[in-house]
């Protein structure tokens, strides 16, 4: 992945480098805070809407009840604390991303390991990476140590497309930024639509979470999780 030992005489190899793992963990805990307490902030009007403005009697085009006390920040409704969570997690989240992404370019992680390869976006490679994951086909051997094309499109889309999505249509809804890059509410259409957005792209990463938790869970949890603490993964052997 981004970073193995030249020797495969070791069934045990260096996979992740340190950098991606605290970032990996740092972002487990960031994004678990932002989005309870996003949650939290969404109960005190769960309603949205596209464009500008958009208030209690304004038609919205999705409107839902509150969400549980079971997966808000805090648990009771108090939207001054889910505020004051989220705007606390909101900085450190955006400025671990810029780093991660800088550090990632600088040690060429981005164009060793998620760059795509020529023949990669061929649609019969596609495919055939498709149907290996329905199939839970898993590669072995070396062939683990390399992200496959479904890896390496969701990877970067997460990394370098969602996350700064969220990021600034966060921004858009605050009034200072609103004040000091006015060009944020024109981007996205409005404040309410950045809201839309923002939410949106919330749930993707939820959607993303569990279908990365499930591909670690059937890939051999132990292994997966070991390589993201120490960086050693020991590489799976190939089918018989």
């Amino acid at each position: 992945m981004d970073g193995g030992d030249s020797s495969m005489s070791s069934a045990t190899v260096r996979r992740h480098r340190l950098s991606t793992r605290l970032w990996h963990w740092l972002n487990a805990v960031l994004l678990y805070v932002l989005f309870t307490s996003g949650l939290g902030i969404f109960n005190a009007h769960p309603r949205l809407y596209w464009g500008q403005y958009g208030a209690n009697f304004d038609r919205p085009w999705l409107a839902l009840e509150r969400f549980g006390s079971w997966v808000t920040l805090p648990a009771h409704y108090n939207l001054a604390l889910s505020r004051h969570w989220h705007l606390t997690a909101a900085p450190i989240f955006a400025f671990a991303l810029l780093g991660y992404m800088l550090w990632s370019l600088v040690n060429r992680h981005v164009q060793r390991d998620l760059a795509f390869r020529r023949g990669e976006l061929v649609p019969g490679h596609v495919w055939q990476d498709i149907k290996d994951h329905a199939r839970l086909r898993f590669p072995t051997g070396e062939a683990a140590l390399r992200y496959n094309v479904l890896q390496k499109a969701s990877y970067v889309g997460v990394i370098f497309v969602l996350l700064p999505l969220v990021i600034l249509t966060g921004l858009t809804m605050s009034p200072g930024m609103n004040a000091a890059w006015p060009w944020l509410v024109d981007l996205f259409g409005g404040r309410q639509s950045a809201r839309s957005i923002h939410f949106i792209a919330a749930f993707m990463l939820v959607a993303f979470f569990l279908v990365h938790m499930t591909m670690v869970l059937l890939a051999g949890p132990v292994n997966e999780i070991r390589s993201m603490i120490t960086g050693r993964y020991r590489l799976p052997e190939p089918r018989r």
